[in-house]
């Protein structure tokens, strides 16, 4: 497929470059009539950055500008359905996100790529590996992921009750913005106490969120509360970088990245003592060293 390009200067197309160097944002279409929005800036090797639920590529705002100056090629996109991407009405299982991932990475022609994961956007770099084998990777990322598995079950005692889920869903339906609200707090561990960013930027999260499609916003939930990835963790044999907040109130660390940590073979696992969910804000001066020191090494 043609990559369709965002704000191309027609001056520049006879010019002998690869068009995939430009640093520039893009529209890749990953399926039929589905876009993807995507961010591809800096020279260097090939980062991607995942976002978690219910955000934008905009949530790596920090981690972009930074890996860019560190010289790295740093590929944001906003998944389906969420900031300016298609919202097409189906396509929410983690199947289908992850093969809108290997298109990008076979559309860009990337090799050597780290793949970089946060929270829901775990569960893509797993699938990642077990579906399409781990094509062109060359190390992963788990940042406050849901991997392996949320959902309490009988093999699963320390999971998430369904009946809590069921509850988010319904207070998604019932109203969406609010839900958000109070959502973002929890995500950013705000408190009375404890106020670890500003209400202007707490808001201007929460937006970004509101843009996603309520649709999506909803399967995604389904999708990242229910999906096993236990049987998949094997196929990961790249070095892992797994960070965690031990303060997390939306993915405790208990029943995921302790558990992720045992599971993948050549992994570096760090705990961030005190840090809620939303650490790529709170904890993001040390967030981008242990990034930086990953990919370098």
């Amino acid at each position: 497929m043609e990559n369709s390009i965002i704000n191309t200067n027609p001056s520049l197309r006879d010019l002998d470059f690869d068009i995939h160097q430009l640093n520039t944002d893009k529209y890749i279409e990953t399926a039929k009539n589905v876009k993807l929005y995507v961010k591809d800036y800096g020279k260097g090797k090939p980062v991607i950055l995942i976002h978690g639920w219910p955000l934008s590529n905009e949530m790596w705002e920090y981690q972009i500008e930074f890996l860019v100056k560190n010289n790295y090629r740093v590929i944001a996109y906003d998944r389906r359905g969420f900031g300016k991407s298609s919202q097409p009405w189906d396509g929410y299982d983690y199947d289908t996100l992850t093969d809108d991932l290997s298109e990008i990475i076979e559309q860009l022609q990337l090799e050597n790529v780290t793949l970089v994961g946060f929270s829901m956007g775990g569960g893509e770099v797993v699938r990642y590996f077990s579906r399409h084998h781990g094509k062109g990777v060359a190390k992963a990322a788990l940042i406050s992921s849901i991997i392996p598995f949320l959902l309490k079950t009988d093999d699963n005692p320390e999971g998430r009750p369904k009946e809590k889920s069921d509850a988010t869903a319904a207070s998604i339906n019932e109203d969406r913005i609010g839900f958000l609200d109070n959502f973002g707090k929890i995500f950013f561990g705000v408190n009375i106490i404890n106020k670890p960013l500003s209400t202007p930027l707490l808001e201007y999260y929460r937006n970004l969120c509101a843009a996603a499609s309520p649709r999506a916003t909803l399967q995604c939930a389904e999708s990242l509360n229910t999906t096993d990835f236990r049987d998949e963790l094997h196929t990961i044999k790249v070095p892992t970088l797994i960070i965690h907040g031990n303060d997390d109130k939306n993915v405790p660390i208990e029943v995921s990245s302790e558990k992720t940590a045992k599971a993948i073979e050549n992994n570096t696992f760090i705990v961030y003592e005190g840090a809620p969910h939303g650490l790529f804000y709170t904890e993001k001066d040390k967030l981008n060293r242990d990034l930086l020191e990953f990919l370098n090494s």
